[in-house]
């Protein structure tokens, strides 16, 4: 029997968990769920014969190294910032690894010691990183492999609220960690290249530079620009490419109101609100408000914002009922980022019945003897309800998926990668579209850099 640790049972975990334990008898696998808490640990097993629920500590040595050691496989879904912990236990007891998130520094610098004992530590293969990189280079190989040169690559990705769980003028809900969303785009300006020329977006501009977007049967969207899309140039091979322009997907109208939060200072988290604990919603917005003595609190937001009383931005403020006087922040020494989270997600929770879905949207432009052609693949997949949401499905599958088919050595890399060989990503996309993770190419006229498609 092949044992394989999960480390983190959270809601990304769920359909991961749920594809190896179906796989439990035919594989022969027998699987460890590892979390800090027993009860969610156990609730992720469901009494299956072949799974065990542990509670784990990740900062208890002797604990973290025991199960390690006696896995034949680790699959780490905690934070980020805590796969190193893990990494490192694995280059010691050579045992191979995989994970959902972007490779840190600290990871990186692995590589080494990851190759020296013949391990593979398999990153970046979720949703966003992970399916994305996988179905870009699908078709990046494919133009490649006709002679063809890539003049463009544009990709975009969103997890949003299906349309028949759609009711909020927001259109959007929390399908993922609700705190990364109100500090997306943060931490310096967003860099991609268009048409040969470096381009360069600064926090407070970011939610008023967006592309429009159109999938077949979903309606319209809109993309603002990902923090560095210039991380993946040579791992994609587009060094020469004229356009790489990475983004997030929302519905139409998303990003203008999301720019009211971001100009008053709210989605700040370098900072502590004094006594926040017992600060009303109404408070709270006028803590960014000037003081005046007879103007309500509504007048000078409008007044600061320039939004009209008739303007669905005021609508989509009044709906989350910021201005409510007897609601309390509840919450303790917090950061204006950390009170807006609260706020949202009074109103912004999938309910148990919701739906979510996820949408990816690829560009690609290319030239093949002398004619410019252009690709579009575009993907949605949505959930089933607030446990099984297509975000755990998306991020979950590729993991658990990679897992499966480094331990049946289908998958002979070593060191720290991504999943960007065809040894990787063509039997996991292929076995993905058996669970509804469908990506549909049509060629396109050749656009280029469409400045007609871009929000002022």
């Amino acid at each position: 029997m092949r044992h394989v640790l999960i480390i983190g049972a959270g809601r990304s975990a769920t359909s991961l968990i749920e594809y190896l334990l179906q796989k439990s008898e035919t594989e022969d696998l027998h699987i460890t769920i590892a979390d800090l808490s027993i009860e969610l640990a156990q609730k992720k097993t469901k009494n299956h014969p072949r799974a065990t629920p542990i509670a784990f500590d990740i900062f208890n040595d002797e604990q973290r190294n025991t199960y390690i050691g006696n896995a034949d496989i680790v699959i780490s879904m905690l934070p980020a910032h805590l796969h190193y912990e893990v990494a490192k236990d694995c280059v010691k007891h050579k045992k191979n690894m995989v994970t959902a998130s972007y490779i840190s520094p600290a990871m990186r610098e692995l590589d080494a010691q990851v190759r020296e004992n013949n391990l593979i530590f398999m990153n970046e293969i979720g949703l966003d990183p992970g399916v994305d990189h996988m179905s870009a280079m699908k078709i990046l190989d494919e133009i490649r492999s006709k002679g063809g040169k890539v003049l463009l690559f544009e990709s975009f990705c969103g997890g949003l609220v299906a349309p028949e769980s759609d009711n909020n003028i927001w259109n959007y809900k929390f399908t993922w960690n609700p705190r990364n969303v109100v500090l997306a785009g943060q931490g310096g300006a967003a860099k991609f290249i268009q048409e040969g020329k470096y381009k360069y977006i600064p926090y407070n501009k970011l939610f008023r530079r967006t592309e429009f977007l159109e999938i077949d049967g979903f309606g319209r969207f809109e993309a603002y620009a990902n923090r560095d899309s210039l991380k993946y140039r040579s791992v994609y091979g587009l060094d020469d490419a004229l356009t790489l322009y990475r983004g997030t997907m929302r519905r139409v109208g998303y990003s203008k109101a999301w720019n009211m939060f971001v100009q008053l200072g709210m989605t700040d988290d370098t900072y502590v609100m004094e006594d926040s604990e017992n600060m009303s919603y109404r408070e709270f917005i006028n803590s960014f408000l000037p003081y005046h003595p007879t103007d309500s609190i509504e007048l000078k937001l409008r007044h600061i914002l320039k939004v009209d009383q008739d303007d669905i931005q005021w609508e989509k403020l009044l709906e989350l009922d910021i201005f409510n006087a007897d609601k309390k922040i509840g919450l303790r020494d917090a950061t204006p980022a950390q009170i807006l989270e609260k706020i949202l997600s009074d109103k912004w929770t999938l309910s148990p019945e919701d739906k979510d879905m996820i949408v990816m949207y690829h560009k690609f432009g290319y030239e093949i003897n002398g004619v410019k052609k252009q690709i579009d693949a575009t993907m949605v997949c949505t959930g089933e309800d607030q446990t099984y949401t297509a975000m755990a499905k998306t991020v979950g599958l590729p993991v658990a998926m990679a897992a499966l088919q480094i331990l049946n050595g289908n998958i002979t890399l070593k060191g720290v990668q991504l999943p960007i060989y065809k040894e990787v990503y063509e039997p996991i996309l292929k076995e993905l579209e058996e669970f509804g993770v469908t990506f549909y190419e049509k060629e396109v006229p050749y656009m280029g850099y469409n400045p007609d498609n871009v929000a002022s």
